[in-house]
């Protein structure tokens, strides 16, 4: 119960105060997160669990946002940051007149990225939908090349004499030089991680280490040129896996994804408890000016930069973002133990107020997580945000999808607009000609066919039936259907077909998607003008003309034939009745001159489907019907069907005579009606 209010990143880090509180109660030293070890032990599991998994088409989709937050936003954050707070130094007392404006900055930097580790514990909990997540997200991951840039460039600046515009352009261009280089060294990787795995069919044991191996060797190679090692990572998961996965078998691919869901999961809860234990273990300097103020501008600052940014972001988005959706970036953007990491790395030669630093950033890490992460809950419930969508998207959404996808690039091109779906296209296309044929193995690098994939789960089911039932001998390409038919009497009466696995349907939702939509095909273009008259199209308009004629002059026949429904007895009165006279309830022996109706057993409600076959005994053959007859009534047969093949409108039936026509023309037309006299009733007697 606990749990649903207070985020798990809150509870581990008071479990790491009272664990850095016994320690120290029991007379030990408390350790302290060490930045070597968070940086390279710690950090990349998350890192890599989250851009392994990445929902690569909200990612893309949103690139252009995110990076504007990403790398825009964190300018604004660590120079606006930086600068109030040399301000505040200044005016502050002696205690901060000695922080200079390069300390000042390099702090802000510092405090001014969005944590990927806190927005990853408290975002997954509050089940927020795609388009925020990957906002929020995508920002606190892309940002970390902004502030590997800003901080070893203050670092560096903290040393020299004299900072020149020289050394500020080449602040500036060490920015792609990092982010790019990051990217570039992910992507190098990631295809080397893919070909490798193109080979390892024979060994599947060791396909999941080629995984986890090339990725962290892609971020110790971008770490170990200053590059930006949560880029490369980044970057070398999206690039290998679907690939990868392409290759290896389903026991790799569970293997993959549990492993670095509780490698992920260990990381993130021990980086929370250190977090909790250094708190305690560490040296501080308490200053109310500095954090009071340090607190304050943070929140400003990112208020001011979402609400600026977002307002510019609107005026080329298609899909707004509303102010909900901006308090909620806003709100979201969490501190962690990034800066408390970079911030631990200072060295105290150059940077004697490292105490103090720390000191405040522990305060933002505390009331972003505690304070935002603990009603961050309320607040989406209370604005109404809308939620995640829990349930997969069916097959049909994603095949229409991908239609519209295609449909938006044909437009485009009809257009001659070159935009995100033009390239997009121009990527997939050179995906499937040219590097699927490099790094995926055998058949598997073209498109899976149905046919073929039916095969295989046909065979998998024979050699089960096969082995379970010990039927025999059977052909390697008999369908399943005759494996029953051959020996029935084996198999039990209700077979229970085996529960699909999570991986199995989704290799099958796969290979539908991407089977029953082909993917802008040539097609040979048509007109009105050239298509060809069909010749027997005006002979089935008139048959059908004549046939709905013919149905509604039947139906008004029909109208006169309604006969009401006889009004039944009470059982004391047919009791009576057959008392006072048995002979007239006796059923009569003779019943083959009655009158007959033939009813139509397809559809016997229907007016249409009585058809009237016998009716001369009746009043129009000429003799007057006998009592007998008028007791008895009309009886009722049922209509045989027709042959196959025969038009019931235009075939002549039993009923055509000439004489059942003139009966027809008797019933339609019976003539008027001789006017009531002034004093007879209404109802005549006797009815």
């Amino acid at each position: 119960s606990v749990s649903n209010i207070v985020p798990e990143s809150c509870l581990l880090i008071v479990v790491g105060l009272l664990v850095g509180g016994l320690i120290k109660a029991v007379g030990e030293k408390p350790p302290i997160l060490k930045s070597d070890i968070f940086f390279l032990f710690l950090l990349p599991p998350i890192i890599l669990d989250a851009g392994y998994f990445l929902p690569l088409r909200q990612f893309t989709e949103n690139l252009g946002t995110i990076l504007i937050f990403a790398v825009v936003g964190t300018l604004w954050n660590a120079f606006f940051l930086g600068g109030l707070m040399y301000a505040v130094c200044q005016l502050g007392g002696p205690g901060l007149n000695h922080i200079g404006l390069l300390a000042n900055l390099l702090f802000g930097s510092i405090i001014s990225a969005v944590d990927p580790v806190a927005v990853l514990a408290v975002f997954e909990e509050i089940h927020i939908n795609e388009l925020l997540h990957i906002l929020v997200f995508g920002e606190s991951l892309l940002n970390d090349a902004v502030t590997v840039v800003l901080y070893h460039l203050f670092e560096e600046f903290a040393n020299f004499e004299q900072v020149t515009i020289i050394d500020i352009i080449l602040g500036f261009l060490s920015f792609f030089v990092v982010s790019l280089g990051g990217v570039f060294v992910g992507v190098i990787y990631g295809v080397i991680a893919a070909f490798t795995s193109r080979f390892t069919s024979h060994i599947r044991v060791i396909e999941p280490l080629f995984v986890f191996l090339y990725s962290y060797m892609a971020y110790l190679s971008a770490e170990l040129f200053h590059l930006s090692g949560i880029m490369a990572l980044i970057a070398s998961g999206v690039v290998m896996r679907p690939y990868v996965e392409a290759n290896i078998s389903h026991k790799s691919h569970t293997t993959i994804k549990y492993f670095l869901k509780m490698w992920s999961s260990v990381s993130e809860t021990l980086i929370f408890i250190f977090l909790g234990v250094s708190t305690v273990a560490g040296h501080h300097y308490w200053n109310w000016t500095f954090v009071i103020s340090t607190l304050l501008f943070c929140l400003i600052a990112r208020v001011l930069g979402v609400l600026v940014l977002t307002w510019f972001i609107n005026k080329f988005r298609i899909v707004k973002l509303t102010p909900k959706d901006q308090f909620i970036i806003a709100y979201g953007g969490l501190r962690g133990a990034i800066a408390f990491s970079l911030c631990y790395l200072l060295d105290y030669k150059h940077f004697g107020m490292r105490d103090m630093f720390l000191t405040a950033i522990i305060t933002v890490i505390f009331f972003t997580v505690f304070v935002q992460g603990m009603t961050i809950r309320p607040l989406v419930d209370l604005l109404a945000v809308k939620k995640k969508q829990e349930t997969k998207r069916s097959i049909n959404e994603e095949i229409h999808t991908q239609f519209l996808d295609h449909l938006l690039t044909g437009i485009e091109d009809i257009c001659g607009h070159y935009g995100h779906h033009h390239w997009k296209d121009k990527l997939n296309r050179f995906n499937k000609k040219y590097v699927k044929k490099c790094l995926i193995a055998g058949e598997r690098s073209k498109e899976p066919q149905l046919i073929a994939f039916y095969h295989k789960m046909e065979m998998k089911q024979a050699i089960e039936l096969v082995e379970s039932g010990g039927i025999g001998k059977i052909p390697s390409a008999v369908s399943t259907v005759s494996i029953q038919n051959i020996n029935p009497k084996t198999l039990p009466v209700e077979r229970i077909l085996p529960a699909l696995s999570k991986d199995k349907e989704e290799e099958i939702r796969k290979i539908l998607r991407n089977n029953l939509q082909k993917t802008r095909q040539r097609l040979r273009s048509y007109n009105r003008h050239t298509l060809v008259a069909d010749p027997y199209e005006e002979a089935w308009n008139q048959m059908l003309l004549r046939r709905q004629k013919a149905r509604q002059l039947e139906q008004k026949m029909n109208n006169y034939l309604t006969v009401p429904a006889h009004k039944l007895d009470s059982p004391t009165m047919s009791r009576a009745r057959i008392g006072s006279d048995p002979l007239a309830y006796e059923p009569k022996a003779d019943s083959e001159n009655l009158p007959i109706i033939t009813i139509d057993p397809a559809s016997p409600q229907s007016p249409e489907s009585v058809d009237l076959m016998n009716e001369e005994p009746k009043g129009c053959g000429g003799l007057p019907p006998s009592p007998e007859e008028d007791e008895e009534g009309l009886v009722m047969r049922v209509k045989e069907p027709s042959s196959p093949g025969t038009d019931d409108v235009f075939t002549p039936g039993t009923g055509d005579s000439p004489s059942n026509q003139r009966m027809l023309r008797c019933l339609s037309d019976p003539g008027p009606r001789p006017e009531p006299e002034e004093g007879e009733p209404f109802i005549p007697k006797g009815q």
